[in-house]
């Protein structure tokens, strides 16, 4: 009994080894893999850029006109949302940009509302030297250089009692205070040098500029000087043209010369003012669009016209009527004016007068957060971020596109060293537009003796820091309900 007792107790404890033996085998197939530690060379953005990148992707994989070239970029790892955005652009795009404060941008776009000092400059070179100046190309009135004294051709060649440099002259357009010097450049020197104090004001600008009638050889000649696009003051454009109406103009000058762009529902609104009137009744197509492959089929297939073709509309207070039209142009006119240009031409006789214009035949939208997500929770951090890409192209009614400007058929080069101010009929650009009306010889100079004198090149000018943005031709009647649900 004994030793079958110790035999059992035997075979007892091997299957117990065997089974704890099973047990260990079992339990090294479950172990879970070993948690490797971070890799410190893997840093990635804070979760808060992220979600700005991943707004960014998303904008630019959607609406995009260049959608199908947008590069797979790991969002993780991109810790400058705005540069980020620039490498996702096509090659082509002069124009899309991105913006972390909105709403200053659309109080400028929208509203015309601008911290400034109310002038817009050219900056140039002078070759012998390397000098940099300012020169002034317009002053809106009662603003701070208005009431300083600055008027067009300003020749400003000093800040804060220092030269100007490479590295500050924006301070010029963009500085909140500043002291400059200046004067009217002469051969040989600068006469009626003065140094004054200036601090920049929040101002409401009426583009509307300048409205007057000029008499030359029996004509009644209207001349508007509009610097920009805004809806908002569609009014102002009612006055000007009641007062041409009133008094019975024979032919109207419109200077866009420095005329960034800005809505379409602006330029619809000039560009009815003006055409023919049968062209304006029967609502004829002012422009054609074409999106992105996607969204050009889902506007097509919904029958979406509002979205594929802009008419001329019969609504506006005013309806001039006119067969022929006088447009003064610069290499800063962009967008906007161009589609009113290029869209009258195949209905009335347009003739532009000055330099060849930029050549952006394309529109952009503002594409907000809210837009992409419907709970404002999920963008509250980033809510003024927004991106304003280039969705689409545009040909006038017969598909002319002018992408590489409109050349002007009187080419005249703009003087700012001329002693005439806007609206003078011996400025030279207006000049040659009076002396091509009356159907005279264009005798109007295009060379001032100040460039034989000092030679020297205009390498940048401005009004703004939102300029870039005032140049994209905005795409008024879109929201996050027309976006593409696929």
């Amino acid at each position: 009994m004994i030793r079958k007792e110790n035999d059992l107790g035997v075979l007892r404890k091997i299957a117990f080894l065997f089974i704890l033996s099973l047990g260990i085998l079992v339990g090294c197939d479950t172990v879970p893999e070993p948690v490797p530690e971070p890799d410190p060379e893997d840093k990635q953005a804070p979760a808060s850029v992220q979600a700005v990148n991943e707004f960014i992707e998303m904008v630019m994989n959607d609406v995009y006109y260049w959608y199908a070239t947008v590069p797979d970029i790991d969002i993780r790892y991109e810790f400058d949302s705005k540069a980020y955005f620039e490498k996702l652009k096509n090659e082509e795009d002069r124009f899309s940009w991105v913006t972390d404060d909105i709403k200053k941008q659309d109080e400028s776009q929208q509203e015309g509302k601008e911290t400034s000092y109310g002038w817009s400059l050219a900056f140039g070179k002078f070759s012998d030297t390397g000098t940099i100046f300012a020169l002034v190309e317009y002053v809106y009135p009662e603003t701070p250089a208005a009431k300083a004294g600055f008027k067009r051709g300003d020749m400003i060649f000093e800040m804060n009692g220092a030269d100007i440099l490479e590295n500050n002259y924006t301070d010029l357009l963009f500085s909140s205070s500043m002291s400059c010097t200046f004067g009217q450049y002469v051969s040989g020197g600068i006469e009626n040098v003065q140094t004054v104090n200036m601090t920049a004001l929040e101002l409401i600008l009426d583009p509307v500029m300048l409205t007057q009638i000029i008499e030359h050889e029996g004509r009644k000649i209207g001349y508007l000087f509009y610097t920009q696009f805004i809806g908002k003051f569609n009014t102002s454009l009612d006055n000007a043209f009641q007062y041409f109406q009133e008094n019975q103009i024979d032919d109207l000058v419109l200077d866009v010369r420095y005329n960034p762009g800005g809505g379409i529902n602006s330029a619809q609104y000039l560009a009815s003012s003006l055409a023919p009137l049968n062209v304006v009744n029967d609502k004829s197509v002012l422009v054609r669009f074409k999106w992105n492959d996607k969204y050009q089929d889902y506007w097509q297939q919904n029958n979406r016209q509002d979205q594929l073709v802009v008419n001329f509309v019969d609504t506006t207070v005013f309806k001039l009527g006119l067969t022929n039209l006088y447009v003064i142009t610069g290499q800063g006119t962009a967008s906007a004016p161009e589609l009113v240009i290029s869209g009258l031409k195949p209905y009335m006789s347009v003739k532009t007068v000055g330099e060849t214009t930029s050549g952006k035949f394309q529109a952009s939208i503002t594409m907000r957060p809210e837009f992409y997500y419907t709970n404002p929770t999920d963008y509250k951090d980033f809510e003024n971020w927004a991106v304003q890409p280039i969705v689409l192209e545009y040909t006038n009614s017969t598909s002319e596109s002018f992408s590489e400007g409109i050349v002007a058929d009187i080419p005249v080069e703009d003087d700012l060293w001329s002693p005439f101010q806007l609206g003078d009929k011996r400025e030279p650009m207006l000049k040659a537009a009076i002396e091509y009306i009356a159907g005279g010889e264009v005798m109007a100079a295009t060379k001032s003796a100040v460039k034989v004198d000092r030679p020297h090149t205009i390498f940048d000018r401005g009004f703004s820091k939102f300029d870039d943005i005032k140049g994209n031709l905005l795409i008024d009647s879109f929201d996050g309900a027309d976006l593409v649900k696929k």
